[in-house]
């Protein structure tokens, strides 16, 4: 069985249905739409089909939401669950793709393709596991001076163009194993929103490979809300020094170790 779920907060009826209708063409067996919005007037997208399950809940996070579904989803007995941002678009084939891939090769516990913007630029969504250098401070620093750092911690010199291994994967697509979700963990809810995407990959990547697929590849919006709104902005910061304090600063001996094992693989001496 594959399950999946959509967490939404007052997301439009358009931009919804859009991702549904992707999910609804695709294998997919059980779509749960979470529902954390302070109506319930997306209740309606239950008539669409009897895959649809929906949920209004009082708004507990991200990975709060997405948790709800994956343990109902484990006690369906789903053998692979895909976290799906309400903005994603994808093709039929893609998820035939990734479930194939998964089936292949037993010890990946997540898998991540291709990401693309809508006007077809890549993302660069394959990143070393994070500094606050990388998630905080270069916020506040000019391009010019963190251009090169960027470029290195987004594995943008790979090209994006093979299999990788990769310790942190965007959480706007997450196609997950059940049974390593059994063994890791499900997401850390002390986490409202933004890290845990990469607390979650770091844990898996940790027992398990955690791949970037591009033969398999996906449309992402992406409208990078905590850029533009302050609001967003204050929630992002306050759950990546959450992060940090979990993890630890600039202390974290696991993190240089995994980033040094990823930079050997990829032939990188810069």
């Amino acid at each position: 069985m594959l399950t999946a779920s959509v967490v939404t907060y007052h997301t439009s009826l358009p931009e919804i249905s859009a991702v549904l209708d992707c999910a609804l063409q695709s294998p997919v067996d059980k779509l749960y739409i979470i529902d954390n919005s302070r109506n319930d007037a997306l209740r309606i997208l239950e008539r669409r089909s009897p895959k649809i399950r929906y949920i209004h809940n009082a708004n507990i996070g991200y990975g709060g939401a997405h948790n709800l579904a994956i343990r109902e989803a484990m006690e369906l007995g789903a053998k692979y669950h895909i976290v799906l941002n309400p903005d994603i678009r994808f093709s039929q084939g893609t998820i035939e793709s990734l479930m194939s891939y998964m089936d292949a090769y037993e010890d990946v516990g997540q898998v991540m393709p291709k990401v693309f913007y809508p006007d077809g630029r890549l993302q660069y969504l394959c990143k070393m596991v994070p500094t606050p250098m990388d998630l905080i401070f270069k916020r506040f620093l000019p391009g010019r001076l963190t251009r090169k750092r960027l470029r290195k911690f987004q594995l943008q010199f790979t090209g994006y163009d093979k299999s990788m291994n990769v310790p942190y994967l965007s959480g706007c697509f997450m196609f997950f194993r059940m049974s390593v979700l059994q063994e890791i963990g499900l997401f850390d809810e002390r986490f409202f929103m933004y890290p845990e995407d990469i607390d979650i990959t770091r844990r898996i990547h940790e027992r398990y490979k955690t791949i970037f697929y591009p033969k398999a590849s996906i449309v992402h919006v992406h409208a990078a809300a905590s850029k533009t709104d302050l609001r967003m902005l204050r929630i992002h910061m306050v759950n990546m020094v959450r992060y940090f304090n979990k993890w630890g600063w600039f202390f974290d001996v696991r993190r240089r170790k995994i980033n040094k094992q990823l930079l050997k693989e990829l032939n990188c001496n810069d």
